[in-house]
């Protein structure tokens, strides 16, 4: 099947939808995670209070990102085009799902999103692990191979080559990882027009 007609979307959120603004290193250094540790697997492994402290301050620094999400270009056009074409959409998120119904709001695309479409780390195992895609699918009534996950970076498309769906990469200028993608825009109205 040709990607203009699949009709089961996910997309990740910061980066992809959104212009990227998470400093990480500036987040690691003020939560004291080593530079080289995935931020939400090293605060996986801490105490329970030290970890929930850790996350607390990650929420409330995400909530401000997420009030002031800018949509990456071309992204309101595409989620609005596939909405139109009667598609399902899914957001699958590292970060949290309340934090991505604010920033799906900021970025004028609340109402093409389902509310228990929209995943973060609270509802799934967090990206790269297949969890989310997998209860899309299964929530969506499809085969995973039905899926396509469009994100910005490898976890988004290691996730989707684990779950078996396809693989999107956008928002970089080139492609650093070909042998996770099926396709790769330059941007979402690149892919936009991919798909016309």
């Amino acid at each position: 099947m040709s990607l203009a007609a699949c009709r089961h979307w996910v997309f990740d959120m910061d980066g992809t939808l959104t212009v990227a603004v998470h400093d990480f290193p500036a987040i690691k250094r003020a939560l004291g995670i080593p530079q080289e540790d995935d931020i939400l697997h090293h605060l996986a492994g801490l105490p329970e209070a030290e970890a929930q402290a850790k996350h607390d301050w990650l929420l409330e620094h995400e909530r401000e990102l997420a009030i002031g999400s800018v949509a990456a270009p071309g992204a309101v056009a595409l989620v609005r085009e596939l909405h139109r074409r009667g598609c399902r959409l899914g957001i699958l998120t590292r970060n949290a799902h309340e934090l991505a119904l604010l920033t799906l709001a900021a970025i004028g695309l609340g109402d093409c999103f389902a509310t228990d479409d929209v995943l973060g780390r609270g509802e799934a195992i967090p990206k790269p692990h297949p969890d989310g895609l997998l209860q899309l699918a299964a929530r969506w009534g499809v085969a995973a191979d039905a899926l396509v996950m469009v994100g910005d970076y490898r976890f988004d498309l290691e996730c989707a080559q684990a779950a078996g769906a396809r693989g999107v990469l956008v928002n970089l200028p080139d492609n650093p990882w070909p042998e996770l993608t099926e396709m790769h825009a330059a941007d979402c109205a690149a892919l936009l027009q991919l798909l016309a």
